[in-house]
């Protein structure tokens, strides 16, 4: 059992797999479509490998003797571009099987063993002859190829069967073809004839497995740093929709990440809504219709927040509070909530949530603003502060008063231009909280 589990560990290290058990599985997902992605890749550059082979071959002189029938090379190109090509269309439709991958690097060392093979029969030499070959760099090539893929099993694979064919191809041309070729000691002598000097075919080896064994620990590493890549993507996602995109950004630059009481100061337009009647609603909805309610309703009143630049800071139970300009920079900030506010409206009078129609009250202000991070060392929030932020709100609950439906502070009107929006003056209104009078505008959809 304990040999097993050493195997299968084994297995799952080599195969880029080891650890995944741990991962949700849509991390997972993520990592497989990633592979997925290099599989495409490297189809294609074994295709451009072939079409190279193809082309020196095409273009050198013909080596063969005339009575020769039967040229091997051509006939293996042609099998290896039908592999290539099924391969390439399988990794492409995302269907590519594991064996098939496995045959692919076995494939590609025997192709280029098999054309290496061939040099002694196209210039009739001894065996011996195609083991001077600079073509065996291509052998380094084919290894790299597989990094391409975080799975550093590949990698192992081809290295140990190029290393086994190239050990088969020294004992062929020693021991099986014939001709004149001996094992010599001498160097010179192994560079001038057909003598093998193992040594030399033994470096060859040994240089394939170390490339192999750097490549293998490179990949490794490489598998981990994507795997963590990827689980980080997925938590900054998930952390995306309980605190604004650009705080995530910010998170993400950040050299010390995010501690409490780390804020910014920044003029800010502030818009607060609220369900009317919600109370009275909720009365009538059962628990589980009442929630499909809300998510459908903050589901498209969010979408108008979003497309003129806004932050959803808060889901204050039925009520919403955005900021655009914090932590978001918005030059035109007061228009886009006001754009956003209308657009809200608007979309309300046509539009029900769960069967429900809802209608909404606005407050909108603009005012120096904090973002920025509250709680504890364990558990932070991401908030804004400010007396605006408060106003916002009275300014949507003083809606009933004057029966309206958006209430805006004088400076908002300002910065978003009084010509580009149909505001109205309504009066000065004394907002508890504020020694001063407010002067109040109200904006029709």
């Amino acid at each position: 059992m304990q040999l097993f589990q050493i195997v299968r560990s084994a297995h799952n290290w080599l195969a880029g797999r080891s650890g995944y058990e741990k991962l949700p599985n849509r991390v997972c997902q993520t990592i497989d479509r990633q592979q997925e992605d290099s599989e495409i890749l490297i189809g294609w550059v074994q295709l451009a490998i072939l079409l190279t082979f193809a082309v020196l071959y095409t273009l050198a002189p013909s080596a063969f003797p005339d009575e020769t029938r039967f040229e091997p090379v051509p006939w293996a190109l042609g099998a290896y571009f039908i592999f290539t090509i099924t391969r390439l269309v399988l990794a492409h439709a995302r269907r590519l099987p594991y064996w098939m991958l496995v045959l692919s690097v076995i494939a590609d060392m025997l192709l280029l063993l098999g054309l290496i093979w061939t040099f002694h029969l196209q210039y009739e030499q001894p065996a011996a002859f195609y083991l001077k070959a600079p073509t065996l760099l291509y052998v380094f090539i084919f290894i790299a190829l597989r990094a391409l893929r975080f799975e550093a099993g590949f990698v192992v694979l081809a290295g140990l069967v190029a290393s086994a064919g190239w050990l088969v191809m020294v004992f062929y041309a020693v021991k099986i073809a014939p001709g004149n070729t001996s094992i010599t000691g001498d160097y010179i002598d192994y560079m001038t004839s057909n003598n093998v000097l193992l040594g030399a075919e033994f470096d060859k080896i040994i240089s394939i497995l170390l490339v192999t064994a750097v490549l293998t620990t490179g990949i490794a590493r490489a598998h981990k740093l994507l795997t963590r890549s990827v689980v980080e993507s997925a938590a900054a996602r998930d952390l995306s929709r309980f605190v604004p995109t650009e705080v995530v950004r910010q998170i993400a630059a950040s050299e010390h990440g995010a501690t409490a009481g780390q804020t910014e100061l920044r003029e800010a337009t502030i818009l607060f809504i609220d369900i009317e009647k919600f109370t009275a609603i909720g009365e009538s909805l059962s628990p589980q219709n009442l929630v499909a309610t809300l998510n459908e309703y903050f589901t498209a009143v969010s979408a108008p927040i979003q497309k003129y630049h806004g932050a959803i800071c808060q889901f204050q139970g039925d009520a919403i509070l955005a900021s655009f300009n914090l932590p978001e920079a918005n030059r035109d900030h007061a228009r886009n909530a006001v754009s956003a506010a209308l657009e809200i409206q608007r979309l309300l009078e046509i539009q029900t949530f769960n069967g429900v129609s809802l209608r909404a009250r606005i407050g909108i202000t603009t005012g120096e603003v904090v973002g920025g991070f509250v709680g504890t060392p364990e558990r932070l929030g991401y908030t804004i502060h400010g007396d605006d932020v408060n106003l916002a709100a009275r300014l949507e609950q003083l809606n009933k008063q004057h029966q309206t439906r958006i209430l805006l502070d004088e400076l908002t009107c300002e910065r978003a231009g009084r010509d580009n929006f149909a505001f109205q003056r309504l009066g000065t209104e004394t907002v508890r909280g504020r020694e001063n009078p407010v002067n109040v505008y109200s904006l029709s959809a």
